[in-house]
């Protein structure tokens, strides 16, 4: 499974996905600290040893504890996992500035970008914590089938190997296979850019379109998605991998994923303030469409006509009935626009 030398490890957000990472490292026989920001549910996480909230009828092993407190939660720790959501993060991140070492190693498992700064979740933390080392890990992971031991494959994107290969070899397991792969920002960016096209992808469901409708939205919403990231100097490779594609088909698809479930809803007419009021867990999608045609992004030039459309959507009160036929009816394109070489 891997050079697992992890003895302890801390992971920062007791959310869905937070706790699942958890589990994993755990079962691996690693000693695990699960940080809540709230004492009383450290209490309730460590008495009841399962959350309940999020992952109901999955135990916690032995190997789990929770606390509340940064410093205790960090002590001894050889790697720290953050996974808090995106918008919450610069919060979170600065309570732990004292209580982490410059030299520990460090991951980052969110998904998003902070819509006043336009900034990744590891951009964000070095901000916050200092220059150094940070992991990404990211892929097809819904967390509801990986705490149950339901196959899953991840990539971890490092621009250091070493780091890359500590964190592949803390978290593979049977039921939970690692990659490692170079482009960090590129992996970041496309776990945040795919919640927008599961979210144009959900329309397409909400408004009963078909599949040959969601397949051509998919495949257009991946070269959008590319194509931007290759305007930021990421690799273009990175968005047809695991962390791209792989990513993009499961939260198009899964009954689990959120994103494509709040699409879905916006298609049957529902409003997007209705919506969220009844959400009990973040859609990552809809402040990452905020956060790309924010200020700070920087879109500049590059074509993203399926995330324009989800924007205005959102924002603007635009019917998604009037998406369908504006994005048809658009010039002429040849397929792979503004990813392929230029001509000799």
């Amino acid at each position: 499974m891997g050079d697992r030398s992890i003895q302890k490890a801390l992971v920062i957000g007791d959310g869905s996905w937070g706790t699942t990472l958890a589990l994993i490292l755990a079962n691996n026989g690693i000693e695990t600290v699960l940080w809540s920001a709230f004492s009383e549910q450290a209490e309730l996480l460590n008495r009841e040893r399962c959350n309940e909230r999020f992952l109901p009828g999955v135990p916690f092993p032995d190997a789990l504890k929770v606390d509340a407190d940064p410093f205790h939660a960090a002590e001894g720790a050889e790697l720290a996992v953050s996974v808090v959501p995106t918008q919450y993060l610069r919060q979170v991140a600065s309570r732990f500035e004292d209580a982490l070492p410059g030299a520990l190693p460090l991951v980052t498992a969110s998904k998003g970008l902070e819509i006043e700064t336009f900034k990744t979740p590891g951009q964000i933390l070095t901000q916050v914590l200092g220059d150094r080392s940070i992991g990404v890990l990211t892929g097809p992971s819904h967390a509801e089938e990986v705490a149950r031991g339901l196959p899953a494959s991840l990539v971890v994107g490092c621009d250091n190997e070493d780091h890359g290969k500590l964190v592949q070899g803390a978290f593979s397991c049977e039921s939970f296979r690692v990659y490692t792969h170079g482009d960090a920002y590129g992996a970041e960016l496309a776990g945040a850019l795919k919640n927008v096209i599961a979210l144009a992808a959900g329309m397409c469901d909400g408004l009963e379109l078909g599949d040959n409708a969601k397949s051509a939205l998919m495949t257009r919403g991946i070269v959008e998605m590319a194509r931007f990231g290759k305007s930021r100097g990421a690799e273009v490779s990175t968005f047809f991998g695991l962390a791209g594609i792989g990513d993009l088909i499961t939260t198009c698809t899964s009954k689990h994923s959120r994103n494509r479930g709040v699409g879905e809803r916006l298609g049957r007419g529902q409003t997007l303030e209705q919506i969220l009021e009844e959400m009990d867990m973040v859609a990552e999608g809809v402040w990452t469409t905020k956060a790309l045609f924010g200020p700070e992004s920087a879109l500049g030039s590059v074509s993203m006509p399926i995330a324009e459309q989800v924007h205005a959507v959102l924002f603007e009160g635009k019917d998604p009935r009037t998406v369908v036929t504006d994005l048809m009816t658009r010039e002429p394109a040849a397929e792979m626009d503004g990813l392929a070489p230029p001509p000799r």
